[in-house]
């Protein structure tokens, strides 16, 4: 068995990134960049007065001002402001050469049409200055940015209507099992329901991937090697559940190796989700996941999502946390990383939750970290700091 972090840089290190191509600025959402991205101007382009109200040289503040015109946004001034002079200004305006201050209109003292009065004299300037956000030519987002909503308007300021982003992979995923049958089904007493390719289907579309589904695929190894290579031949990365721990009918590893691929990983030291199988040919991948729901959920959060990020172009890091356990646990067996379902309480607390193993679909529903026993751990105490790994 290979340890976690071993095996997780084995399979992220085989990834070669696929090619870029152009997408629609409205379509570029979790797609990730396969491009550096400058600004080609000055943001803001101009001194732009960041409140609604009055412009005026600052010296001129404790003066009764002459109001010479009114600046919206979009318009460009008419006059350079003078002594004792101010214009009525809004929000996102061009400031008019000669001001230096904008005093809010809250401040103001309206006298006439005409004439104005500062209330206020050690008002803040209230100007956001041409450039103080990025100037041209600025680095806006680097290659390998995942973008995510906050980024679009920064792609937008750059004016790129189109951006240059890595292409997506194409996956698709095969549930071996001659016990399954699916969702629909009215499962026989020796028969299951499919669940796993419904929960990798959203977890791919988590990574904004429209994974395609193959069905279920019998424990035999005829069926089996002909379904792997149709559907290697069609998709960049293959995605199987069941058939990879040792059991007789366990003939996913033996099937890709006749078929000429390389098995890179074959079992993690990981607790749930011991039997696994990635491989290779060429530029084409195969994840052989454990058969059970939890451990195969498990399975694609440690290492199936980092390596189709990195297909992708992208360096995927999790959202991982340090905090206290809220009560003492124990497990029997340390020779794997156990990583359990638990919640955070309003204390910031690790709270295990009930959890049978690796079939028990439940007790993951509930979840919103797997938190972390290093092998070697049996106990853990309350208080004890732990790593946390958010879903």
């Amino acid at each position: 068995m290979r340890e976690y972090k071993d095996a997780l840089k084995i399979i992220v290190d085989q990834a070669e990134t696929l090619p870029s191509e152009s997408v629609s600025l409205m379509h570029a959402y979790q797609r990730v960049l396969a491009e550096d991205v400058c600004i080609d101007m000055d943001m803001p382009p101009f001194n732009k007065s960041a409140m609604d109200g009055y412009a005026c040289r600052k010296k001129d503040l404790t003066n009764t001002l002459t109001v010479v015109e009114t600046i919206f946004a979009g318009k460009n001034p008419e006059h350079i402001i003078g002594e004792n002079q101010c214009a009525k200004i809004m929000t996102g305006a061009v400031v008019p050469e000669g001001a230096n201050c904008v005093f809010m209109i809250e401040d103001a003292e309206v006298i006439d049409e005409k004439h104005v009065r500062c209330t206020n004299i050690n008002t803040k300037s209230n100007i956001s200055l041409r450039g103080e956000d990025a100037q041209s030519g600025d680095l806006l987002l680097p290659a390998s940015t995942l973008l995510e909503a906050r980024h679009m308007p920064l792609l937008a300021m750059a004016g790129k209507s189109t951006v240059q982003v890595y292409r997506q992979p194409q996956v698709t995923i095969i549930a071996s099992g001659t016990e399954l049958v699916e969702p629909h089904e009215t499962p026989q007493p020796f028969q299951i329901r499919n669940s796993n390719s419904s929960q990798l289907l959203a977890q791919l579309q988590q990574l904004n991937i429209k994974g395609h589904y193959r069905g279920i695929t019998k424990d035999e190894g005829p069926l089996l090697a002909e379904q792997i290579n149709i559907a290697l031949q069609e998709n960049d990365v293959l995605i199987l559940t069941g058939g990879v721990s040792v059991g007789e009918y366990d003939l996913i590893p033996d099937t890709l190796q006749n078929l000429g691929y390389e098995i890179i990983v074959y079992k993690t030291a990981i607790q749930p989700g011991k039997p696994m199988v990635f491989a290779r040919k060429g530029k084409s991948y195969c994840f052989g996941l454990s058969g059970n729901p939890v451990s195969s959920f498990i399975q694609f959060e440690l290492y199936t999502r980092p390596f189709l990020s990195a297909l992708m172009g992208h360096p995927y890091k999790p959202k991982e946390l340090i905090l206290p356990l809220n009560t003492d646990f124990g497990r029997k067996k340390d020779a794997r990383l156990l990583f359990a379902p638990a919640i955070i309480n309003e204390r910031s607390e690790v709270v295990p939750l009930e959890f049978h193993g690796s079939a028990h679909i439940n007790g993951l529903s509930n979840a919103q970290v797997l938190f972390e026993i290093p092998i070697g751990v049996k106990e853990l105490k309350k208080g004890d700091l732990i790593n946390v790994r958010c879903l």
